[in-house]
């Protein structure tokens, strides 16, 4: 019986436990017994961790663990377009690395519910059929986006209650709650055979939250006193002093803005995920005897969720359908809506440039924007803003009172959980580059030695145990563009020729040539999109005529047949020639057509 226990104790893979009192040995430590010398303790194995997305980037965010063979993915997020990314409506990760991985893949734990987090997961699920596992509501809001997808009846959905723990392959994943701007958000505890590792997902320090308790500040210190091998810190806010402000703060100043618009329209656009926000607006509303709207096929769908899991509490009869607003006086009703983030096709937009089919804006409309922009929408939101301010709207955004505080640590509560956590590496991830380094200053300043602070980029894949930490060589990963129904068939040449109809427009030369000499028999005819004005420049469009066809004749003189010769010696020429005369080189597109 003692050597059977003697086998299992030295076996490496037991789970972690907060209350064992037994220690590992190093194998050049030998444990004496008299004279005899029992067998070395094994060291402990290694963990891979590979960074698919959420580096130097806001949003996308996945992290992928590998473990004697298993492999558990933490998130699968999506990010908004930037201004380059002409007609994508949202990127995702490269999921290549997992798919020449598939049959390692044990399952995905999910640290809360917004878009950035889970929004690129009904595209991996379309690829494999894996288990997760979420807290209850976000469960709930991926279950809602795998209906949408027709993915929701194979889906291996799992919930898990902070304060948990689900064995997965050789990881057992422990959910630690945290506080954040949506509830059920977690931290993510991994107990690996090689050591614990803690991945922080977004988080801030919240003594008095709007619902809930306050982060699990006790669990954090557990598993440092315990002993983790590495801490993967999100850096959102990194950049940062001081602490975030509680949510209690945005409570007072909604009810001062609810009592200054006695007698307005209030219109609220907030993100759709973040229902504790939306129920401080119930309460207002309540408050002040209003009705309440909303707007957005997201916020619709999200409140639904929230409510039928009890997370959003709505007074009877108060929820009133969009289109019943125009029943009510101004002063009766609040409209809670999308697009805080300026986003073309959410309502807010619409409403700011006159194109909402329900809601039309104007004088006595009070506006607020509850939601600060995330780097890289402050342009757009702008755009929003003036435009609502134009139609004699009166606007509160970003910084005129405190309508929205940040769901994300600043640099002391950073500082807090570091200390708690007291990891042997420590990993900034959640951020742009800026954050991540401002991170590891923080670490660093904490007495982390500079040799265990590891700052990645997408594609990064770093090897950790007791002894070291290693950058192996990059994996596959970067962004996957969703363009209505094609997923990754627009690439950067897709961009590059959308960017260059954008900037110059198209020019389209058509012409059909004889099957037997090559010669034209008709045309060329010229095409202008997006170029010049066809009725005031006939003479340019006359010499691109006059241009084509000398080259079409020469070709056929010569006798050049092939089409791709032909094409591009016309793309060349005529382009040249417009450069030369306009300044400016609009796409040439040549149709060639045998009679």
């Amino acid at each position: 019986m003692a050597e059977n226990k003697r086998k299992k104790r030295f076996t490496g893979k037991r789970d972690v436990n907060a209350n064992t009192k037994k220690k590992f040995y190093n194998s050049k430590n030998l444990k004496k017994n008299g004279n005899k010398k029992t067998k070395p303790e094994k060291t402990k194995p290694s963990v891979k961790i590979a960074f698919l997305g959420g580096l130097n980037e806001i949003g996308k965010n996945i992290t992928l663990f590998e473990c004697e063979g298993d492999i558990v993915l933490l998130d699968c997020g999506m990010a908004f377009p930037d201004g380059d990314m002409l007609g994508v409506d949202l990127v995702i990760p490269d999921f290549t690395y997992i798919e020449q991985n598939i049959d390692r893949v044990r399952g995905m734990v999910v640290t809360h519910g917004h878009e950035d987090h889970i929004g690129g997961i009904p595209f991996l699920l379309s690829k494999m059929n894996i288990p997760i596992y979420g807290t209850p509501l976000t469960i709930g809001l991926l279950s809602n986006k795998l209906k949408e997808h027709s993915l929701f009846n194979s889906a291996k959905l799992n919930v898990v209650n902070a304060g948990s723990k689900v064995r997965i392959g050789c990881f057992e994943a422990e959910f630690i709650h945290v506080n954040h701007s949506i509830p059920d958000s977690c931290a993510i505890a991994l107990h690996t055979p090689a050591g614990v590792i803690v991945h922080s997902g977004d988080f801030k320090i919240d003594c008095t939250p709007f619902v809930g308790n306050m982060i699990d500040l006790h669990s954090f210190a557990r598993l440092g006193h315990n002993g983790v091998l590495a801490f993967l810190c999100e850096s959102t806010n990194a950049d940062r002093p001081g602490y975030t402000a509680t949510e209690q703060t945005v409570t007072s100043s909604l009810d001062s803005l609810f009592r200054d618009a006695i007698k307005s329209r209030i219109i609220i656009a907030t993100f759709a995920s973040n229902v504790n926000r939306v129920q401080q607006i119930i309460d207002c509303a309540d408050k002040y005897k209003r009705k309440v709207a909303f707007s957005g096929r997201s916020m619709v769908n999200y409140m639904k969720v929230a409510e039928d899991l009890g997370y959003l509490k709505i007074p009877e009869n108060m929820l009133i359908d969009i289109d019943m607003l125009s029943r009510y006086n101004p002063e009766q009703v609040v409209l809670i809506t999308t697009g805080s983030q300026g986003e073309p096709m959410s309502a807010l937009s619409r409403m700011a440039y006159s194109d909402h089919r329900k809601v039309v804006v104007g004088e006595g409309d009070f506006i607020i924007i509850s939601a600060n922009p995330i780097p890289g929408n402050e342009k757009t939101v702008g755009n929003v803003v003036d435009e609502l301010l134009k139609r004699g709207c009166k606007v509160v955004y970003e910084g005129m009172y405190d309508v929205h505080v940040s769901g994300h640590a600043c640099q002391e509560e950073l500082k807090i959980v570091q200390k708690l956590v007291n990891a042997k590496y420590f990993i900034p991830v959640h951020g742009e580059q800026k954050h991540l380094r401002k991170n590891a200053e923080l670490a660093l300043s904490l007495g982390v030695n500079k040799k265990n602070i590891y700052i990645g980029d997408i594609g990064s894949r770093i090897e950790i145990n007791e002894n070291y930490i290693k950058e192996l060589s990059s994996v596959t990963a970067g962004k996957v563009f969703v363009d209505g129904l094609g997923v990754g068939d627009v690439g950067s040449i897709v961009l590059r020729d959308r960017k260059h109809l954008a900037q110059d427009g198209l020019i389209i030369i058509v012409a059909s040539l004889d099957v037997y000499d090559g010669h034209v028999i008709s045309g060329p005819d010229i095409v202008s999109r997006g170029f010049v004005y066809v009725r005031e420049s006939e003479e340019l469009l006359d010499e691109i005529r006059g241009k084509s066809l000398a080259i079409l004749e020469d070709c056929a003189d010569n006798n050049i047949k092939e089409w791709g010769i032909i094409k591009n010696r016309i793309k060349d020429d005529v382009s040249k020639m417009i450069g030369q005369k306009t300044g400016r080189y609009p796409m040439i597109l040549p149709i060639l057509q045998e009679v």
